[in-house]
């Protein structure tokens, strides 16, 4: 990797995409597509750096997904949104780029956003991040219409040319959705004390939009700047999905650099810009790696969502290949008692194949539950309730590493610790994440892995913890031990490969 750039100054980070040398760009693809830690049924960069899901969207019989991109290198340059189309929430196909940081009110990148389908066409909403001469920040909430020949035209003016009075330049990340007969967007901003705050616009043709109001959903603080807000239904419920970032750790308790968390409430109420009945913030995964979901109240009734897997200002082991991060699988969800639930769309299950049973009894020694040659699996596994013990994945022969998973269904604990899975990044955030689960109960994991990233979803997605990972070529195998020799049974899966870039 030595012919690949090492110190990124803001002149290379900012420089047009049309001055860099082809044959660099088709060095960082040989690269990832070279990579131990390549995906295969995550959607990742085609080369250099994804980060938020943007544009999610139902239109022309396909579903579509764009995300923040920049194809020069593993950091945050001028970015772009790139383009994939699905048929089926599972198998992507890499479509290009679609929206270039190339005119006054992007020039310095095409930030996120989100997309809605309006009769023959698909309507996209997104801050255009510019820099004047003295490098100070303006953003433009813009917007563009793609046709169904996937044909992009950008509409010339600013839908929003300015932050309404009270707030700063951190302004970014409309989503746009449909309610009562009328169009709202979402907006993350920051207000002049440097408070996060979320807004929100409306609109009855979806040019001219009007400022109603700063959302009211807490009487906390929610640090400096809120980013990718998202007001979606679930059973008819509203559930706003949001990061905070600089959160007191006191409203949340949190070891990620930056949360990201959701409320849920009784009703949405434009009129006095509110969600009402608001509860407590939650954290939407209790794992190490996801921001910035998108959701979306999809044509066919399910309500949808999309993670970034990778965090802000964090290294991360693929760095120094030159590419960075992927997004997370397609995940529905839904509300039992009150409570989200996320899980794998039911599509997922076609990647599915070579099945294997798994049953035994859990025994106080390590034994191996299953051999496994490559990363690229799901494991769906029950234990008996009142158990406690430990699965390892991605461990060596010897079983001494691994990504491990202590459960105890007594006490309603589950803790994943990543810090002896190969290649170790981010410690100064921790390598342990704990979440809680109901008591007294049968445990159920499904476990999805791709080689440089886990899902791990608890009882059909009561919780979900998620983690990058980047193991050694040796680490394969999973291990299984328990202290009261309860039961366990399961099955595992090959999973197959699902993106074409």
């Amino acid at each position: 990797m030595s012919d690949l750039i090492k110190e990124w100054t803001t002149a290379l980070r900012y420089k047009n995409y049309q001055e860099w040398d082809p044959t660099y760009i088709q060095k960082l693809i040989e690269n990832l597509n070279q990579s131990k830690w390549k995906l295969s049924y995550h959607i990742q960069p085609q080369s250099g750096l994804l980060n938020d899901p943007n544009g999610f969207s139902y239109f022309n019989k396909q579903w579509h997904m764009f995300y923040q991109a920049y194809p020069m290198g593993p950091v945050h340059g001028v970015k772009s949104w790139a383009h994939m189309i699905s048929d089926d929430l599972i198998h992507w196909s890499y479509e290009g780029l679609a929206l270039l940081p190339d005119t006054e009110y992007d020039s310095h990148g095409v930030y996120s956003g989100s997309a809605f389908p309006v009769d023959d066409k698909l309507f996209l909403m997104y801050t255009g991040n510019v820099r004047d001469k003295d490098w100070n920040r303006h953003a433009y909430q813009n917007g563009a219409w793609m046709n169904s020949d996937n044909t992009m035209t950008k509409i010339d003016q600013p839908l929003i040319p300015a932050p309404p009075v009270g707030y700063t330049q951190d302004f970014r990340d409309p989503q746009v959705f449909a309610y009562d007969g009328h169009y709202y967007a979402t907006i993350g901003a920051q207000d002049t004390d440097n408070n996060g705050q979320i807004v929100l616009y409306s609109s009855q043709n979806l040019t001219d939009w009007s400022f109603l109001g700063q959302l009211q959903y807490t009487p906390e603080q929610m640090g400096f700047m809120v980013e990718c807000p998202n007001i979606i239904f679930v059973n008819n419920q509203p559930v706003l999905i949001f990061c905070p970032q600089g959160l007191d750790k006191k409203v949340l308790d949190y070891n990620n650099i930056y949360p990201n968390t959701y409320i849920t409430g009784s009703a949405f109420n434009p009129q006095t810009v509110t969600i009402e009945d608001a509860s407590d913030l939650i954290h939407l995964d209790e794992g190490f790696d996801v921001y910035a979901t998108q959701a979306i109240n999809a044509p066919d009734g399910r309500a949808l969502c999309v993670s970034w897997i990778g965090l802000p200002e964090i290294a991360y082991p693929t760095d120094t290949e030159g590419w960075a991060h992927c997004l997370s699988l397609v995940k529905e969800l839904s509300l039992k008692d009150g409570h989200l639930y996320q899980y794998p769309v039911k599509e997922t299950i076609s990647l599915r194949k070579n099945e294997r049973s798994l049953t035994g009894n859990l025994n106080s020694s390590t034994t191996l539950l299953a051999e496994n040659h490559s990363n690229a699996y799901e494991l769906e596994l029950t234990i008996s309730k009142n158990e406690s013990g430990t699965l390892t994945l991605l461990a060596d022969e010897n079983h001494t590493s691994g990504l491990t998973l202590s459960f105890d269904t007594s006490t309603g604990t589950i803790t994943v610790d990543r810090s002896k899975v190969g290649a170790v990044f981010a410690t100064e955030y921790s390598s342990i994440r704990t979440a809680t689960i109901p008591k007294n109960t049968d445990l159920k994991l499904n476990v999805f892995v791709d080689h440089s990233v886990v899902e791990i979803y608890i009882n059909e997605g009561y919780r979900v913890l998620t983690s990058r990972v980047f193991p050694n070529e040796n680490q394969t195998n999973l291990f299984i031990s328990g202290e009261k020799q309860t039961s366990y049974t399961g099955k595992i899966w090959a999973l197959d490969t699902a993106i074409h870039n």
